[in-house]
């Protein structure tokens, strides 16, 4: 298809904001023309590389891998379902696509999917609302701005006060016909994870294709997220630093979730804050994810920047449950007892512990020590004993290491597998290794993973802060 017909075709689409494509066949198409063009242009680019030297060769490469980037950005802009997901964790993920030069225009550009996703007309989704809740919305509410504050992955944030009690809201209410996108989003993710492939040819496609399509049906259920939101709300009531906003349980449904207006300072411009302030934060959002798992056995999936806000009193706020895991005690601390080993240098104790629990289908053939270092490599940047300064390469290694095959430990990768009630788990915390790293965050993490890995007492200001609820609150490890 011709390159003119290709960006004609993005443009018109771009243009119908109004509709969701929900037909497999539609949606297919939609993805299919991305998915030629890119491979065209990909062709075309190492072809003319035979003829050009190393440097230019890989600055050609680069801008190619952006055009790719804009591209993901304007078809899966359009398609508000499982895709639109994608796209997210994409866009604050760096893991080498592209060359240094490039990362910043490359990362504005995934950074529209997080931020400006399309908008679908109010009239639209005021019939949601008033479908769900059975009433007129200006019965229910005082005021309601038409204008979304928000537009998440398969839904829009309004701004409103309740009726009732004049109290500040934000309202989630669900994409019209949203749920139909995501089944043939689900129906063609294998031909999307190939297109995103293309970016990262490392890409475990098969192990993501069934994360996501295990946790996005459960996005679509606005009341499990409300219970999810509910149950962590619970936790941290009267937190020092930690904030979850109370939900409206009388006024959440399957397609519209009501809670407590929260406004605060985005991660752009947290980004630009002073060092210190920086640290700060990055500590909450590390305890807050990775404390989650190891206290309460419960945590939010979707550490993206797009869910927390900096707020006026210096707490920080979650935002977003949809994407949620509740663990069992044995694999949690299963996790803990490894990242015990690898702290301890203990490469014996880390393979008996992989090869009891099924990590190691033939553990004869895994060499402890390259197994140890391989799982290092993994968390090191939270079981070393010293302060890491976490940058975009950072976390560009950690990804490469622990997952792709130019990874130096791939040759063990090969004869170990993945028991599937952890997968979650990694994916969290590579993200929240990722948002950090954005922030360029500093701090001795493993000091303060100890208290959960070891129950040592907290070394810095903001864990004697929460030990102190913890002791007040009754809450106890693990919620």
């Amino acid at each position: 298809m011709p390159r003119r017909t290709v960006v004609r075709s993005m443009q018109v689409m771009a243009r119908e904001n109004e509709k969701i494509p929900t037909s497999r066949a539609r949606r297919t198409a939609t993805v299919a023309t991305l998915a030629a063009s890119e491979a065209v242009k990909q062709f075309g680019t190492r072809a003319a590389n035979v003829t050009r030297g190393d440097e230019a060769s890989e600055e050609a490469m680069a801008r190619r891998q952006l055009e790719t980037a804009k591209q993901i950005v304007a078809v899966l802009g359009t398609m508000k379902g499982a895709a639109m997901k994608l796209g997210q964790v994409m866009s604050f993920l760096d893991v080498g696509l592209v060359a240094e030069e490039h990362r910043d225009e490359f990362q504005r550009e995934l950074a529209k999917l997080r931020d400006a996703a399309p908008t679908v007309s109010f009239k639209q989704m005021s019939a949601v609302i008033e479908d769900e809740l059975e009433e007129p919305i200006s019965e229910v509410f005082a005021t309601f701005d038409e204008e979304p504050i928000a537009a998440a992955s398969i839904g829009q944030v309004y701004h409103a006060t309740l009726s009732k009690d004049g109290r500040e809201v934000a309202v989630k209410v669900q994409y019209p016909g949203v749920a139909g996108a995501v089944r043939a989003d689900l129906q063609n993710l294998g031909m999307i994870m190939r297109l995103l492939k293309r970016m990262t040819p490392g890409m475990d496609v098969n192990a993501v294709t069934q994360e996501i399509k295990e946790r996005v049906v459960e996005e679509l259920d606005y009341e499990l997220e409300a219970q999810n939101q509910r149950s962590l709300a619970r936790i941290f009531a009267g937190h020092p630093f930690i904030f979850v906003p109370d939900v409206i349980g009388s006024l959440s449904r399957e397609r519209v979730l009501v809670s407590e207006f929260v406004t605060g300072v985005g991660f752009e411009e947290l980004k630009t804050r002073p060092q210190p302030e920086r640290d700060r934060i990055g500590e909450i959002v590390f305890r807050f994810f990775l404390g989650c798992l190891y206290r309460h056995r419960q945590f939010s999936g979707d550490p993206h920047p797009g869910n927390f806000l900096l707020m006026a009193d210096g707490r920080v706020a979650f935002l977003d449950f949809g994407l949620f895991k509740r663990m069992e005690a044995e694999p949690v601390e299963l996790e803990l007892a490894c990242q015990r080993a690898v702290a301890e240098n203990d490469a014996g104790a880390l393979h008996a512990i992989l090869a009891q629990s099924g990590f190691l289908p033939e553990p004869d053939r895994v060499d402890p020590e390259n197994l140890l270092a391989f799982i290092r490599d993994a968390i090191w940047w939270y079981t070393t004993d010293e302060t890491v300064a976490l940058t975009p390469e950072i976390a560009t290694q950690v990804m490469i290491e622990s997952s792709d095959p130019r990874s130096s430990h791939f040759r063990e990768m090969r004869h170990q597998d993945m028991r599937p009630e952890h997968l979650f788990g990694r994916r969290m915390e590579v993200l929240t290794l990722a948002v950090l790293s954005q922030m360029r965050a500093s701090a001795n993490w493993h000091r303060i993973a100890r208290e959960w890995m070891y129950g040592d007492d907290p070394v810095t200001e903001l864990g004697r802060e929460e030990a102190d609820f913890y002791r007040r609150s009754g809450v106890g490890a693990r919620g």
